[in-house]
């Protein structure tokens, strides 16, 4: 049992949150009175706890006037595992995302081997229950060589309930061009995560409004692109309940831009990903288009390499998940973007796309899948702040104003202050029914 007192929401109220058996059992504004003026004293069995004697089986925690947040639900995650684990695995993966704030993330198929057949994604999610200090859930993956029969199994049976789709960048055997292959993908894969660059966009919206049940379009990165999912977004006939459109935007093309790799070679080689940065009219854009409600998720694209690798040779991918809830609350702290928006962004929108029913909110009933920020907290990131395996970001030196200071996973407080609580193989399973 925990409670966690004189905190606040991101509507500025003064809390206190019970928790119990991993769910949220009760909020109660601080020092005040719950809907129809009841004292705010926990009661449970009977016995008033918290505001007055305490309680001798759980733990009473003082935020002093922090923030309380659902766990940041990150849908698009590449934690290399298995197969390319000396980049990141899903034990370091996860501790950088407990640290980072987010207490699930989603795992893409482009791994070695592919997540292309249900045995993959088998061993995929055992993989990651016996290490991931998080909740943790996969993208099936759609392969060139005709895997519909496969995508169809693990959709059928609730393993998965999404198929990455790669229209314009990939590796290996999941680029897909054959049209007719591509309309059978859309008909048996669920919600379909695509990478679409450009006019790719156009045909992964007519192939969801004509054979999909619903599209998820990945880290959107320019002006054009953003006009192009608007347009689709607008139209009725191409986004509707059956056939939704959903817009996923990257903090890496919200906060970095193609000019900063022309200030040294380093640069150069590090800030390469697909799509590529783009430039600060295009950032704009993105974030206007948050403000105006056009994007309906804030995902990390998180593709660590190591150093060695990045500047050794052209490698596509950058880490994220540590940073970009504090490159939110630093945009928040300037007024580029209010922090109910973040909340919904990275929390509320992530758990309703993906159907978790009792995360992303926090409300009684809940899971207890909390954080505890600190908005006004200053800090500069260091190399030895860093827990990815990878050990390096492109944010380093970077001022931020906002820092995550405690998740709670499932009840159970994993990271708090600096320091980690659960190392992962102690027994305890995040693992989810995906």
């Amino acid at each position: 049992m925990l409670i966690l007192k004189n905190a606040r929401n991101v509507s500025g109220e003064k809390i206190d949150v019970l928790i119990d058996k991993g769910i949220i059992q009760d909020i109660r504004l601080s020092g005040g009175c719950k809907a129809g003026g009841v004292p705010s004293v926990f009661k449970t069995e009977g016995k008033a706890i918290g505001g007055t004697s305490g309680f001798a089986a759980g733990r009473e925690i003082d935020l002093e006037g922090k923030i309380l947040m659902p766990g940041i639900i990150d849908l698009h995650t590449h934690m290399r595992d298995p197969g390319l684990t000396h980049k990141e695995d899903f034990y370091t993966g996860s501790r950088a995302c407990a640290k980072g704030g987010i207490s699930f993330f989603f795992d893409m198929p482009n791994t070695v081997p592919p997540t292309v057949s249900e045995a993959a994604l088998s061993e995929k999610i055992q993989r990651a229950r016996k290490s991931s200090i998080v909740h943790c859930g996969f993208h099936f993956g759609a392969s060139n060589e005709d895997n519909v029969e496969e995508i169809e199994k693990v959709i059928k049976s609730g393993a998965a309930v999404s198929t990455k789709v790669f229209l314009n960048e990939s590796t290996g055997l999941m680029l897909i061009r054959d049209s007719e292959l591509l309309k059978r993908v859309f008909k048996a894969g669920g919600l379909i995560f695509v990478h679409s660059e450009n006019e790719m966009i156009d045909t992964a919206v007519e192939l969801n409004a004509r054979y999909g049940r619903g599209l998820y379009i990945c880290h959107i990165s320019s002006r054009r692109e953003m006009e192009a999912v608007i347009k689709a977004k607008q139209n009725p006939e191409l986004n509707n309940k059956d056939h939704p459109i959903y817009a996923e935007v990257t903090p890496h093309h919200l906060f970095l831009t193609e000019s900063l790799r022309s200030e040294s070679p380093r640069q150069d080689m590090l800030l390469r990903m697909k799509p590529e940065l783009k430039t600060q009219s295009d950032a704009d854009f993105l974030m206007q288009a948050i403000k105006d409600g056009f994007v309906d998720t804030i995902g990390t694209d998180h593709a660590p390499h190591t150093l060695e690798e990045k500047l050794s040779k052209l490698c596509f991918g950058i880490p994220g998940v540590e940073t970009s809830l504090a490159l939110m609350l630093t945009a928040a702290h300037q007024g580029l973007i209010d922090i109910n928006t973040v909340q919904k962004l990275m929390c509320e929108n992530p758990a309703a796309i993906m159907g978790l029913a009792k995360k992303g909110k926090l409300l009684a009933g809940f899971d207890a899948d909390i954080i505890a920020v600190d908005p006004d907290k200053e800090w500069t990131l260091t190399a030895c702040d860093i827990e990815s395996k990878c050990k390096w970001s492109p944010y380093e030196g970077r001022r931020f104003t906002g820092k995550n200071i405690m998740t709670i996973v499932g009840g159970k407080i994993v990271y708090e202050n600096g320091r980690f609580k659960i190392d992962g193989q102690d027994g305890t399973d995040y693992g989810n029914r995906f």
